[in-house]
């Protein structure tokens, strides 16, 4: 039995590489060669004036935008570019926990049927509210920010044709990333289903996805978006809304809960060189993760019985 699990797990992988891949491939291309062009700059002498908004110097626009564009490792790298205090890094850290990567990982959001202009809403909102908050009500962080031995380094390159080899070697490493992560998970998920084992773990999970008013069979989107993030995690997202029959309003809140609360391991456990404390990174996201969900699960649940009522 367990020959064919793996057999349709690597099927059912390749398929799903094939679906993101024509999504990440392109974004990733055109992304990483903006990078070396004077678009990035342009963005950045934009944003700068309302750096003071939200608490932070104007050369803190140069990791927000690489983080947004890119992900965290090129936001870090952003971070370790300039001078700034603990303060600042600790935001610039908690306002790309929630939207970093914005534009792969939104354009995933909608091969499971998430419009992509709410993945945009909630995580630009929630990178913005965050910082507001974290300004007001911390006061200290002044000191200027000691890094670890942390390396983050970009090719440096000049010239049309090779910055377009470039961008081509990260979109296609990009791929190749996907596929090592996804084809394994989709062979985990098949042994798992097919020896009944993710029966159990939904039913560990249903008074979680309950809470959150979800049905239980979100279960295992929910799992894949916290450990392995929206875009690599999407492979198992896709699977579950196909075969176990998640509806569009559960997959939506899924999606709200993990644009918040997403890759839980690796997003925290990379800021931990850069000296700030992550543990109120974590949880600053998970229970900001719980309330949004909590809150558009109970608008959306009166407007369903507003509707019922017109009706009837």
């Amino acid at each position: 039995m367990w020959q064919s699990s793996i057999k349709n797990g690597v099927k059912t992988g390749l398929r799903t590489t094939w679906m993101l891949g024509k999504v990440i491939f392109p974004i990733t291309l055109i992304v990483s060669m903006l990078q070396h062009t004077p678009v990035l700059p342009w963005i950045i002498n934009i944003i700068e004036p309302f750096m003071g908004l939200i608490g932070l110097s104007g050369d803190a626009a140069i990791p927000l935008v690489f983080g947004n564009f890119l992900n965290l490792y090129a936001g870090i790298a952003g971070i370790l570019s300039v001078e700034l205090t603990v303060k600042e890094v600790f935001i610039i850290a908690v306002m790309l926990s929630f939207s970093h990567n914005l534009f792969i990982e939104s354009a995933v959001a909608t091969k499971v049927g998430v419009k992509i202009w709410i993945m945009f809403v909630v995580r630009i909102g929630l990178a913005i509210t965050s910082a507001i908050i974290i300004n007001l009500v911390w006061n200290g962080g002044q000191e200027i920010a000691q890094y670890g031995a942390i390396g983050v380094q970009d090719e440096q390159v000049s010239g049309y044709m090779a910055i377009a080899v470039l961008g081509l070697k990260k979109a296609t490493f990009g791929v190749a990333q996907l596929a090592l992560i996804v084809i394994p998970l989709m062979v985990g998920i098949q042994l798992l289903k097919d020896y009944q084992w993710l029966a159990v773990f939904s039913r560990w999970m249903a008074p979680f996805t309950r809470l959150l008013g979800m049905k239980e069979n979100t279960s295992t989107t929910m799992a894949a978006g916290l450990m392995f993030g929206l875009a690599y995690g999407a492979g198992a997202m896709i699977q579950a809304v196909k075969e176990d029959g998640v509806s569009k309003r559960d997959v939506t809140l899924a999606f709200i809960f993990l644009v918040a609360c997403h890759a839980v391991v690796e997003d925290t456990l990379i800021f931990i060189p850069l000296g700030i404390p992550v543990l109120p990174l974590l949880i600053i996201r998970l229970i900001t993760a719980v309330i949004l969900t909590l809150v558009v699960s109970a608008v959306w649940r009166r407007l369903e019985i507003r509707e019922e009522r017109e009706i009837a």
